[in-house]
């Protein structure tokens, strides 16, 4: 039985929602692509508004196992940084209220995925993601490609780990069983995952 994953690239203009059926053999299926926002000078309470309406009927749609989200990062202008976290936390409470399990990825975890390195561009990570999927060409907008990358990475996880995989992907633990039989991509995901993890404990 396919995991189903919604993938949510957050942001306050244009937040990508995507929903990809992953099998135990790692071939993923891409089922709906959408991308929620408003306009920038929207009052914030209307965009957050928007966006919670938005992933609220999503997730009611499509029901998923696991929703896999973008990691906020700092390094970001404070002002792009308030306002994908503000998208985010309310994605979180969202999943939350479905007990829908939440996982967090990086971009350099992603990128990884999708492409074996974790230095890859978005054009690069767009045509492999239409690859993966068995598009003619990437989701459009780029959000809802992205959004569609952090589906794959989180499914894949799921389908290299087992049936376990997305609760313990989710909850930051590791189901048994090491690294065997996955992709270039799969293992190199992983790696830069661990660098990730390892730098933010310093």
């Amino acid at each position: 039985m396919p995991l189903r994953v919604v993938g949510v690239d957050p942001g306050l203009t244009r937040c990508g929602l995507a929903v990809v059926d992953v099998e135990p053999n790692r071939r993923a299926t891409l089922i709906d692509v959408r991308v929620v926002g408003t306009p920038p000078g929207t009052p914030l309470d209307q965009r957050l508004l928007a966006i919670a309406d938005g992933i609220d009927a999503w997730l009611d749609e499509h029901k998923p196992d696991v929703l896999a989200l973008e990691r906020v990062f700092s390094q970001l202008n404070v002002s792009t940084v308030m306002g994908t976290a503000q998208a985010s936390g309310v994605v979180i409470v969202a999943a939350a209220r479905r007990n829908i399990p939440v996982a967090l990825h990086t971009p350099t975890e992603v990128k990884a995925a999708v492409t074996g390195s974790g230095a890859a561009n978005k054009n690069a990570v767009g045509k492999m993601v239409a690859k993966i999927l068995r598009l003619d060409e990437p989701p459009s907008p780029a959000d809802a490609a992205d959004a569609a990358a952090l589906a794959i990475t989180h499914g894949w996880r799921g389908a290299a780990f087992g049936a376990a995989g997305a609760a313990a992907s989710a909850s930051g633990s590791r189901p048994a069983g090491g690294t065997s039989g996955l992709t270039p991509a799969q293992r190199a995901w992983i790696a830069a995952e661990a660098k990730a993890r390892s730098v933010k404990a310093r």
